[in-house]
């Protein structure tokens, strides 16, 4: 069943980044829900997503403090054949997954580096790459908003646009990024052609999938990422 716009966004407002965990588990009816987003998102975007759940190793070690993640027992490895614009691919399909897991009542976080990739039992296969990983589960806090740019820090637009327009922007400022960066810039044609550009920075090509994302999810609006 589509999910209206309305609850869409009110994933996207909801959502905040979650690095501490109960250990309330997944039951079996909301990892069979992921599961079968994840395999949609798979398919939409060339990727080789994988749910891994009740696997704490991934997330022991000092990394994970550094990180300040706890209790991580749960994620989503996004996988891609290595090609060109697999990290934006990566972004936008794992955001399916992200505000799929929010309308289930779970919690979630990107996580680029500060997990052990050699301790996780996800395979990955020649010729793939681990772009990064999504910690996954009940949290124990939904979270905290983050700062935010402002519609003219992220678009070169003078003049008037839509109503759907500026939800958009609106839900990619709420989109995740790395270190809260939001570096990126939306560009509106003439012809009313979208366009998305990452404008440097760390981890900024999966943040541009991650918010290209977040823009149609709420303004119905097709964007070019690349």
């Amino acid at each position: 069943m589509a999910v209206k716009r309305e609850e869409m966004m009110a994933a996207i407002r909801g959502r905040h980044s979650v690095r501490s965990y109960s250990d309330r588990p997944i039951g079996e009816n909301v990892a069979a829900s992921l599961r079968r987003e994840i395999e949609a998102a798979n398919e939409e975007c060339g990727l080789r997503m994988a749910l891994v759940l009740n696997e704490p190793k991934a997330f022991a070690g000092r990394m994970a403090k550094y990180g300040k993640f706890r209790n991580v027992k749960n994620y989503i490895a996004v996988i891609g054949k290595r090609r060109p614009h697999l990290n934006e691919d990566a972004g936008y399909g794992g955001e399916r997954v992200v505000l799929k897991a929010q309308l289930l009542g779970l919690g979630t976080c990107w996580v680029g580096l500060t997990y052990s990739k050699r301790k996780s039992p996800v395979k990955i296969k020649r010729g793939e790459k681990l772009v990064c990983v999504i910690a996954v589960g009940y949290g124990e806090e939904p979270g905290r908003p983050h700062k935010s740019k402002s519609f003219k820090d992220v678009t070169d637009i003078g003049g008037e646009v839509s109503d759907a327009f500026r939800d958009g922007i609106e839900a990619a400022l709420l989109a995740p990024t790395a270190v809260n960066q939001q570096k990126f810039r939306f560009l509106l044609e003439e012809d009313g052609t979208v366009h998305v550009k990452a404008t440097g920075g760390f981890f900024s090509d999966v943040d541009l999938g991650i918010v290209a994302r977040h823009f149609e999810a709420a303004s119905g609006i097709p964007v070019k990422r690349y």
